[in-house]
C-alpha cells in the first residue's frame, strides 16, 4: 500500500512538472522576436516609472495613444500642453495616454525614473496620462512593445522612430491603427480619436 502511494505521489509530481513546463514553454517571449506574432498590445508588459510590472491588458477596451516623451526637446512644451488637453477632453470617454520617456534623441530626457520623473512632469504642469520607465525605442535594446508598434505601423522613411513625440493610436481591441510624426500636434489627432471613442 505504501509503495503504491509513493508511486502515485511521484507520478503526480512528474505530471505537475510536465504541465508547468508545457505552460511556460507556450508563453510568448516578447524579447526574442515573438513580438511580431502578438495580436495586440495587451500581450505586453512594461515597467511603470517606479519599476513595477504593468500588463497592458489593464487598458483593454480603451482607446490608447502611445507617445515617447522627452523633457528638453523643442517639441516638449507644445506636446505636454496638448497631451494634457487631449486627456482632459477625452479621458472620461475612454482615451488613455501611455507615455514612455526616452533619452535616445539628443539625450533630451535626462530625468531619472521614479520621483525625479514625477516631479519633472508636475513642475511642467504636464498631466499627460500614465508614465512608464525610460526605454529605448530604436536599436537592439528597443522595448518589445516599440518593436511591435513599429512592425505594425511603419513610418514615412521606414520603421525607426525618428524623434521624440512619435505617436501611435491604438483601437479598443489593442491594435495600432495609425502612427503620427513627432511634429504632429496632438490636437490634430483628435478627429481620429473621436472615430474610435
Amino acid at each position: 500500500m505504501a509503495g503504491r502511494s509513493l508511486v502515485s505521489l511521484m507520478f503526480g509530481a512528474l505530471a505537475a512538472a510536465v504541465g508547468t513546463y508545457i505552460y511556460f514553454t507556450n508563453q510568448v517571449d516578447m524579447s526574442d522576436g515573438d513580438y511580431k506574432n502578438a495580436a495586440s498590445i495587451y500581450e505586453f508588459s512594461v515597467k511603470d516609472t517606479h519599476g513595477n510590472d504593468v500588463s497592458l491588458e489593464k487598458y483593454k477596451g480603451q482607446v490608447i495613444l502611445i507617445v515617447n516623451i522627452a523633457s528638453k526637446c523643442g517639441l516638449t512644451k507644445n506636446n505636454y500642453k496638448k497631451l494634457t488637453d487631449l486627456k482632459e477632453k477625452y479621458g472620461e470617454r475612454g482615451l488613455t495616454i501611455l507615455n514612455f520617456p526616452c533619452n535616445q534623441f539628443g539625450s533630451q530626457m535626462p530625468e531619472a525614473d521614479g520621483e525625479a520623473m514625477v516631479c519633472h512632469l508636475r513642475d511642467s504642469k504636464a498631466d499627460i496620462g500614465e508614465v512608464f520607465a525610460k526605454i529605448d525605442v530604436n536599436g537592439d535594446n528597443a522595448a518589445p512593445l516599440y518593436k511591435y508598434l513599429k512592425a505594425k505601423q511603419s513610418g514615412t522613411l521606414g520603421s525607426g522612430i525618428k524623434w521624440n513625440f512619435t505617436k501611435f493610436l491604438v483601437n479598443r481591441e489593442g491594435v495600432p491603427i495609425n502612427r503620427y510624426a513627432p511634429t504632429t500636434d496632438p490636437m490634430d489627432i483628435a478627429k481620429d480619436i473621436e472615430k474610435l471613442l
